[in-house]
């Protein structure tokens, strides 16, 4: 007989992401059963960079430490570099109230950490079950997976696929989807170099492709070649030491001797995103629902990012607590910045490319990155830092919909801030000028959704009161239309 379990939410797929979306939704008490084929985390060289917005995102749901310090060095901005198209010269900034704009995480770490999180949150994980059929109805959606026990069917309301690029969920259902063909060719291998010394270290290019190296004279080293003459006939081909060792050899010139291999993959920049991350009670996050060239580190960030907008408006519209389509709102406001990250990610590999004929535009973008408009508008754009949600009402403010920075503030319990108030998951309506009763009164009938704080700031702020989104977006400002049309919007009736 087969067994059958109840949820309120089956997350298929137990990634960083499918788990961050597992974590959340039990912190909001919705029942959750995660299904993931592994049987336990893989440690394997993925991605391993949190970018500036997903940092800050995390910390305000408590997954991540906030900033401590004087009030002095608050002040200033943290600073790290990075990269553009692999030129050297990005710098991404935060405020000094925010983490750091890059924080190195392994993707292992982040789903061991998420898992760990989920499972004290009573959430379910199976891991070593395979999804194999999906069938959406009016009301619920019935998952069958098969496990180390055989069969199991689920019946939850919603299912949420987290399944990564070859999604079951996404392929089930026949998600239309906008693509981009493959154009090159990379290989990765964590090896052994016998000559380290001869191999550059980091972003290297040649007029034959690329070679990015994490040189480890005493250990492993993490080694990419990225060829542009054209995608691999066989992109599911076992990939060998040695045709890795004559790739590198092609593109650097010169002997590449290389032992000992712990890790293979074949990759290239075939890019899509689907046309709605929603099919009725059927969602999709991370890579599921979008893919592109790994240049910047941006995909991981895209996912997280996905799972922190998705879950809360999930779980308020479970409890019945959601204004009218709120749940849409998930792909109207992810799905832009998906496409803008393919469109970044094709346009950075355009300007990789070894044509020298290129070389112009490449020291034109190179002087760019040294003038700080231009950098600043890069960096914010590859940190995420840029994103901004379009409004829902028609006489909103013109900050509905952008991020809050991390304010200190002061309450009638003590000094905090914008990221601890938002740690209990909860909407806040922060009250920080002298109007405060008549906001106040306008959001007494949604009390049970809403946190409502009286606050002073020592800064100058062009508002008296905010309604921030468990997310750290803002939803309403009050220099827009009135609080209670707002609220009824987003979390429905009084």
């Amino acid at each position: 007989m087969h067994k059958h379990t109840t949820a309120q939410v089956v997350v298929v797929g137990g990634g960083p992401v499918g788990m961050l979306v597992a974590a959340e939704l039990g912190h909001h008490g919705v029942s959750t059963v995660v299904l993931e084929a592994n049987p336990e985390t893989v440690d394997q060289p993925k991605a391993g960079t949190l970018h500036a917005r997903t940092v800050q995102g995390l910390a305000r749901r408590g997954h991540l430490r906030a900033p401590q310090g004087s009030d002095a060095a608050l002040a200033r901005p943290s600073a790290d570099a990075f990269h553009f198209a692999g030129m050297p010269g990005l710098v991404i900034t935060a405020p000094g109230t925010e983490p750091s704009p890059i924080v190195g995480r392994s993707q292992a770490d982040l789903e061991r950490d998420f898992e760990h999180r989920a499972r004290a949150r009573g959430v379910t994980v199976l891991r070593g079950h395979r999804v194999t059929e999906l069938a959406p109805g009016p009301d619920t959606v019935e998952v069958t997976a098969e496990g180390p026990d055989g069969v199991r069917q689920f019946t939850a309301e919603y299912v949420i696929g987290t399944d990564g690029a070859r999604s079951t969920v996404r392929e089930q259902l026949g998600f239309a989807a906008e693509t981009h063909a493959a154009t090159v060719s990379a290989l990765l291998g964590v090896v052994r170099l016998a000559d380290p010394y001869r191999v550059p270290s980091g972003w290297n290019r040649t007029p034959r492709g690329w070679t990015i190296a994490g040189v480890n004279p005493y250990g492993h080293s993490r080694f990419f070649t990225i060829d542009f003459r054209g995608p691999h006939p066989d992109r599911h081909s076992p990939l060998t030491l040695a045709e890795l060792r004559a790739e590198a050899e092609r593109i650097l010139g010169h002997p590449v001797p290389m032992t000992d291999p712990v890790f293979f993959s074949r990759f290239n920049d075939f890019a899509r995103v689907v046309s709605d991350y929603r099919k009725g009670r059927v969602l999709l996050a991370g890579d599921s629902a979008h893919v592109h060239f790994p240049v910047g580190g941006q995909g991981l960030n895209l996912g997280l990012q996905d799972a922190l907008n998705l879950t809360w408006k999930l779980a308020l519209t479970i409890k019945g607590t959601a204004g009218k389509d709120l749940l849409d709102t998930y792909d109207t406001e992810r799905r832009p910045v998906a496409r803008r990250v393919v469109d970044n990610t094709r346009a950075q590999l355009a300007l990789m490319r070894p044509d020298p004929g290129l070389d112009p535009l490449r020291e034109l973008f190179t002087g760019l990155l040294g003038v700080s408009a231009a950098n600043d508008h890069l960096a914010n754009m590859i940190s995420a830092q840029d994103t901004a949600y379009p409004p829902r009402t028609s006489d909103g403010s013109s900050w509905e919909g952008q991020f809050l920075p991390n304010l200190p503030l002061t309450t009638d319990e003590g000094p905090t801030d914008v990221i601890r108030l938002l740690q209990p998951g909860r909407p806040v309506l922060l009250l920080l000028g002298a109007d405060q009763e008549a906001h106040r009164k306008q959001a007494e009938g949604w009390s049970h959704v809403l946190r409502t704080v009286r606050a002073g700031s020592s800064r100058q702020l062009p508002w008296d009161a905010v309604l921030i989104r468990p997310d750290g977006y803002l939803a309403w400002a009050s220099d827009g239309g009135p609080l209670a049309g707002t609220l009824r919007e987003w979390f429905g009736e009084p």
